[in-house]
């Protein structure tokens, strides 16, 4: 049996339910609660949020049925260089339809909204843990350019302000005789003759 046909649109008034029920879809596997993610959603940021007009989203479909979303966002690759970029947000294909050629249908449609903005480069954010989206990104020609790392404030300043190093040291000194110790060879005792 052969892929069935998958039609890619751009989210506009009439699309908001059917993208907002596959947003729901992508927090519940996520971990979000159901309820939790019933409330995100109608709370009206994201129909705010698709009206913008630095943010665009397409809605894939395969045989009538929502199968999978990119949001994309114009920017530019770096603060300091004012290169047009446009910016994976999201990008979301329903379980059950995966590797149907879903995503590649959403990355046509990115790419050439990309060229109509003027932009050479796309870029996504994709989890360093998610291995099938790594491979993905991969395989279509994208190159990690950055790590990105996240710490809430809290915890930086914690750190800026330095914790106890005794307990480092120590830990490293310890660590240390440890390694010393199972690198040196074991001598038997002695016998006298």
């Amino acid at each position: 049996m052969g892929r069935a046909a998958v039609s890619v649109q751009r989210v506009d008034e009439g699309l908001h339910s059917q993208f907002i029920e596959l947003w729901i879809a992508h927090r519940i596997e996520g971990g979000t609660t159901p309820e939790a993610a019933q409330r995100l959603a109608l709370d009206g940021t994201l129909r705010n949020a698709l009206q913008r007009n630095d943010i665009c989203a397409f809605l894939a479909s395969t045989e009538g049925r929502p199968a999978g979303y990119v949001v994309l966002a114009d920017s530019t690759r770096s603060l300091l260089v004012d290169s047009p970029c446009v910016s994976i947000d999201m990008l979301f294909v329903h379980p059950d339809l995966r590797r149907q050629g879903v995503g590649k249908a959403l990355l046509t449609a990115a790419s050439r909204y990309a060229d109509r903005q003027g932009c050479e480069h796309l870029a996504s954010a994709v989890p360093a843990g998610d291995r099938d989206a790594n491979r993905f990104f991969a395989r279509l020609g994208f190159a990690p350019e950055t790590v990105r790392r996240v710490a809430s404030a809290a915890t930086l300043q914690r750190k800026l302000a330095g914790e106890p190093r005794t307990q480092k040291v120590s830990l490293d000194l310890l660590q240390r005789r440890r390694d010393l110790r199972a690198r040196a060879p074991r001598r038997g005792p002695k016998i006298a003759g």
